[in-house]
């Protein structure tokens, strides 16, 4: 929780949002379709929103915007939202018990705790890891894998999930 409350202070201090709506420059305007989530809804019931995210690049700051998208869901939604994120390609590496690509220790850090503190998802693509020679004793305890991932991507749609993708 300390990373989320420390990460947040680096954007507001970073971006002047609360400089911003101190000097009353402006508000948000309300968008009537967003509810948020549901207060009739029991802690262990099935989340009202759920969501898919596609995590196929290496770079850190693509991996930081997906990574803060997912914390905004969080704030939003609480535990109304399930989210899932599909691995696949260079990002692979987030969920290696040891990258062989340099990983951001901020982002390894809060990739497992979404999927800890937040039940998030993280699935990683088979075929990338068939690709350079991974089984499932290289990815971390709470990674899951499928045979493929854009199958994996395919069917949470199908299954209701929205699509995000970068």
């Amino acid at each position: 929780m300390r990373i989320f409350q420390a990460l947040a202070f680096i954007v507001i201090t970073t971006f002047g949002f609360g400089a911003f709506a101190a000097t009353g420059g402006g508000s948000l305007k309300p968008v009537p379709e967003i509810k948020g989530p549901n207060a009739d809804r029991f802690p262990d019931d099935p989340a009202s929103h759920k969501v898919v995210y596609m995590f196929n690049k290496a770079e850190a700051d693509y991996q930081t915007s997906i990574l803060n998208s997912i914390q905004a869901m969080i704030r939003q939604y609480g535990g109304d939202v399930g989210i899932a994120v599909v691995v696949i390609g260079p990002g692979i590496h987030v969920l290696a018990k040891q990258p062989k690509r340099e990983v951001d220790q901020l982002i390894y850090d809060r990739v497992e705790s979404f999927a800890k503190d937040y039940n998030v998802r993280w699935i990683a693509c088979g075929s990338t890891m068939n690709t350079i020679g991974w089984s499932g004793d290289d990815i971390r305890p709470f990674a899951e894998y499928v045979e493929v991932g854009a199958s994996a991507l395919m069917e949470l749609q199908a299954a209701g999930f929205a699509y995000i993708a970068w």
